[in-house]
């Protein structure tokens, strides 16, 4: 077996724990990105976003672009993205690091990928390479300092809060990230940064805060106000993001 059809059938492996679509706090923080990210979008702009997973991410991000191509490497990952995506979309099943389109794009979103692939910064620069002069790299990792893990390691759940747990294992996490090392693995690519802050001041583990939305506890003013810390308090979010450009 090639090391493309390793990867290919590793990704196929972790995709059972990656349906995240009924997850409230998933779709929160998705919805959150897309949010900081629209003042830098402009109408009538060719994106190109790495890794679907369901597709959620893919239908927000196609209601701000003029032409939207994504690129998976799981075909069943495709599958469930195409149904709940507008037709204009176009997929391409293949590895990161394979794919070689004939034209480069204003935008590209890399959601949740640097935490998966082998080689961040080789995939940094390989993305270099797709960005159009002008154009915007979109970056989000989760958080090696939220909150719920440092909570976590004064509860002695966790010993290191760089650790991979058994959560990051089980999606196919090869890292964690906090802002020092993503900063430095942005500038080791030959990126600058535009803007880079925190996406939601996260409290709990995942499972606590998908029940404390479903219950209503955290309602509408209660997340809006841990967005807006999210901000303020960066290294207690629950993800990190940078909006990334050519020098």
């Amino acid at each position: 077996m090639t090391d493309s059809n390793k990867e290919m059938a590793f990704l196929e492996s972790v995709i059972h724990t990656y349906v995240m679509s009924d997850s409230p706090q998933d779709r929160l923080i998705k919805t959150l990105a897309v949010r900081t990210f629209q003042p830098y979008l402009r109408p009538n702009k060719r994106a190109l976003e790495f890794g679907c997973c369901d597709g959620f991410m893919t239908g927000l991000i196609a209601g701000h672009v003029d032409r939207l191509t994504v690129v998976d490497g799981s075909q069943t990952f495709i599958e469930m993205a195409r149904k709940r995506v507008p037709a204009k979309v176009e997929f391409v099943h293949s590895l990161f690091e394979d794919f070689s389109p004939d034209h480069k794009f204003d935008y590209i979103f890399a959601t949740y990928v640097l935490e998966h692939v082998s080689d961040a910064i080789g995939f940094l620069k390989m993305a270099t390479l797709l960005l159009a002069e002008d154009g915007l790299l979109f970056l989000v990792v989760p958080n090696a300092r939220a909150f719920s893990r440092q909570l976590a390691r004064h509860m002695g759940i966790l010993d290191d809060l760089f650790a991979l747990t058994p959560n990051d294992i089980n999606h196919g996490h090869r890292r964690v990230y906090d802002r020092i090392s993503l900063n430095r693995d942005i500038e080791a690519a030959g990126l600058l940064q535009v803007g880079q802050g925190g996406l939601l001041l996260k409290l709990l583990a995942d499972f606590q805060m998908d029940a404390l939305i479903e219950n209503g506890i955290l309602g509408e003013p209660q997340l809006e106000g841990l967005y807006k810390m999210g901000f303020e308090y960066p290294d207690l979010a629950g993800s990190l993001f940078s909006v990334c450009r050519l020098p």
